[in-house]
């Protein structure tokens, strides 16, 4: 696993090994590459939310591709370790926040961090087949934490099903790379 481009390309991650089985999954860099060539110019100038972050490898890729700042959350300490590690091995620090929440309480932590005009990149990777990825997606359309042109990329099982719009969100892109599903979603 490794940053594929921008200031830290080449720059391998830490992986998060045996002892968190199947508790993180990170995206494949095929998928991440895929992804990132969709937002393209995006990226640069933007400020990022990484929800149920794990290795934190989506909001790394975006600070490596120019994004302003991150944010990384994830529910287990242990998980926010290796995250904080991965930032530091790319030289982020100053850029980047790492919080521990449990997302499934809802997103009302996030009004504090949320900068003038919104956030411009959410990436919403929760455990495949939960519930929480509508509940979270939902809370995000509701919450009034996305810019006007915000971006949400939910990823989840390919063989999963997502309504084209959520609230104000409407999903613009979906893609399947392997058992790894992706939907684009933002205000039209």
């Amino acid at each position: 696993m490794r940053i594929i481009s921008g200031s830290a390309r080449g720059r391998k991650l830490l992986a998060p090994g045996q002892r968190f089985g199947k508790q993180i999954r990170p995206t494949s860099d095929r998928a991440r590459e895929a992804i990132f060539s969709i937002l393209g110019a995006r990226v640069a100038g933007a400020r990022v939310v990484d929800l149920f972050a794990g290795t934190g490898a989506l909001g790394l890729e975006a600070l490596s591709r120019g994004a302003l700042l991150a944010l990384f959350v994830d529910g287990q300490r242990s998980v926010v370790d290796l995250i904080e590690r991965n930032i530091e091995l790319c030289g982020f620090g100053e850029r980047a926040t790492v919080l521990q929440r449990d997302l499934a309480r809802g997103l009302a932590f996030l009004a504090p961090f949320k900068p003038v005009g919104g956030f411009e990149l959410v990436f919403l990777d929760p455990p495949y087949a939960s519930a929480l990825a509508q509940r979270v997606l939902a809370s995000l359309a509701e919450g009034n934490f996305l810019g006007a042109k915000g971006i949400v990329v939910l990823e989840d099982a390919a063989a999963a099903h997502y309504p084209q719009t959520v609230g104000p969100l409407t999903c613009f892109e979906q893609r399947r790379y392997g058992e790894a599903g992706f939907w684009l979603y933002q205000h039209m």
